[in-house]
């Protein structure tokens, strides 16, 4: 009885959290930077983790006769502190799979002081992400990314703040661009202006103090233009944790630049929701994103 017990566990951990087709590091020859923890990552409450201080990456692919040819880099929440790599990105990567996008969970390395570190790591998955894709099935002009809360936050600003590639580098990764080609934002923290920023957030990123040009530096809507990928946010009117007028003015800005977008305020859902199921409309989100990616031609 114990040895059936055993093998359901086993055989229920392998098909679902741990069911990635691939797991690689982003940066396989030691990152260009340290984020300053030397102390060992800590796993916590199921699958959120803390002191982060090495970036990887964790593939779920579709199966061919299910493929799009699509994929997103999915950047978990946890208020540049920590990372919700469950329902903000395990179970999006894997409800994803099912439906023929490929999603790739980022783990990136935690900020501490070091505020480049997020969006470098960030960068860094999407030339990875290209490089890799004719391998894996994908095409390079059809990848996204998406982030929630704080990793909606990473996920802008590499949205706003992206390169094309430098074609004089010796190095393949660098010759690549590290443009979203969509995002998908859920609550995100958009700014670190005091008015109606995430104060928690901006201090975990860029330290206490007023220091205007980071403030600036990080505040997304402030840097939207016509080059922005085209963006789906999902948000709840009674988000209380990061207030929703985040994602009103992003939207906004998109709109002012003329990028294709399209946002749904639930009346109930709160702040990290994710892919949990409360039995609420917010509960839509997945399907509706799905709709969407077919609007803008990701997707057929």
């Amino acid at each position: 009885m114990k040895q059936t017990v055993l093998l359901l566990i086993v055989l229920f951990m392998s098909s679902s959290l741990f069911a990635q087709d691939k797991v690689l590091k982003v940066w396989p020859d030691g990152a260009p930077n340290h984020n300053g923890m030397d102390e060992p990552e800590e796993k916590f409450e199921g699958a959120r983790v803390r002191n982060v201080s090495e970036a990887e990456m964790y593939v779920y692919l579709p199966e061919k006769e299910k493929n799009t040819g699509a994929a997103v880099v999915i950047c978990p929440g946890g208020g540049y502190w920590i990372e919700a790599m469950d329902h903000e990105g395990y179970q999006m990567a894997e409800w994803l799979q099912e439906r023929g996008v490929a999603g790739i969970v980022l783990k990136y390395r935690l900020p501490y002081g070091h505020h480049e570190i997020p969006s470098g790591d960030a960068r860094q998955a999407m030339r990875i992400v290209r490089n890799n894709a004719e391998e894996w099935g994908i095409n390079p002009e059809k990848i996204g990314i998406a982030g929630s809360s704080a990793g909606g936050h990473l996920a802008s600003t590499v949205g706003t703040r992206f390169d094309y590639g430098n074609t004089e580098s010796k190095n393949p990764l660098e010759k690549l661009s590290s443009r979203p080609d969509f995002m998908l934002l859920l609550y995100p923290v958009i700014t670190f202006r005091e008015a109606f920023g995430h104060m928690g957030s901006r201090k975990n990123l860029i330290g206490e103090g007023n220091d205007w040009k980071l403030v600036e530096k990080y505040s997304n809507e402030l840097h939207v233009s016509p080059k922005t990928p085209p963006t789906f946010l999902v948000l709840a009117d009674d988000d209380k944790g990061v207030v929703p007028r985040n994602s009103v003015e992003f939207y906004l800005a998109l709109k002012e630049n003329k990028v294709p977008s399209e946002m749904h305020i639930f009346a109930e859902g709160g702040h990290g929701f994710g892919m949990s199921k409360k039995n609420l409309p917010v509960d839509q989100w997945p399907e509706l994103f799905l709709n969407w990616l077919k609007a803008v031609k990701i997707i057929n």
